[in-house]
């Protein structure tokens, strides 16, 4: 089904616009979880047209969504409990994700995943950080004093010193990348879900064919960039000069 909104048809199933509707890609029986993921989106995200956490919500059964620039007591009350809980006494295992820094280092999701026993995996609670980079680190800064009484700063793999990916450079690149291994926040969740869930793989699987074809959608109206004026204008006089020197000889 479809409305219209400021003259767009918007599908009101995935609520995209009809032209890049994504309902056929969607599963029809949203994926179960261990893992309760929580995100905190900030406020600029939730009507931008590449967001991915809206699908992500579509995608899973397990996943909440909070609206804020920073996690504080109050928030939510699955993070409450967390908090409020001795880490010794609490079963339930909290990670955020976001890359280390020199001060706080993170520790890769698989390396974590191992420090608990095979009767504790099924206990996992994985926090996610969605906005601009410029944001994400400002959402992560003020989160701190928070998070960090009970959750482990975790990371996917990721090298600083590699500049990211372009807007559509890759099948899975849906804006600009600060450096090599960013991602939209449904890839880094499916990245996630695959280490912690039993059936990882095939989750990953159906999440990242989402993005896939997300990419595949926004990047077929692109238009095709035009060569500068100037530039044109020397190719077309260069052209002329070889057709002269061809004719001369």
């Amino acid at each position: 089904m479809e409305e219209a909104e400021r003259g767009r048809r918007i599908c009101l199933g995935c609520e995209r616009p009809a032209s890049v509707c994504l309902c056929d890609f969607i599963p029809g029986e949203s994926l179960s979880t261990t893992t309760q993921i929580v995100i905190l989106q900030h406020p600029h995200e939730q009507r931008h047209p590449l967001a991915t956490v809206p699908l992500l919500n579509k995608c899973l059964t397990n996943c909440q969504t909070l609206i804020g620039r920073r996690l504080r007591p109050g928030h939510s009350p699955l993070l409450d409990s967390l908090h409020d809980n001795h880490p010794n006494a609490n079963p339930t295992h909290a990670a955020f994700l976001f890359p280390g820094t020199e001060q706080t280092p993170s520790v890769d999701i698989n390396e974590w995943k191992s420090w608990f026993a095979e009767g504790d995996v099924n206990k996992f609670v994985l926090i996610v950080f969605d906005g601009t980079w410029k944001h994400a680190k400002e959402m992560v800064a003020a989160s701190l004093p928070f998070v960090s009484k009970f959750a482990t700063r975790v990371s996917l793999t990721y090298d600083i010193h590699v500049d990211g990916e372009t807007k559509f450079s890759s099948d899975l690149t849906l804006r600009k990348e600060p450096f090599g291994g960013c991602m939209s926040t449904m890839e880094a969740v499916a990245r996630c879900l695959r280490v912690l869930e039993p059936n990882g793989v095939e989750i990953e699987s159906r999440l990242v064919q989402v993005v896939r074809m997300m990419v595949r959608m926004q990047a077929s109206f692109l238009k095709p960039t035009n060569r500068r004026p100037k530039l044109l204008k020397r190719s077309k006089d260069d052209e002329k000069k070889i057709n002269s020197k061809s004719f001369c000889t």
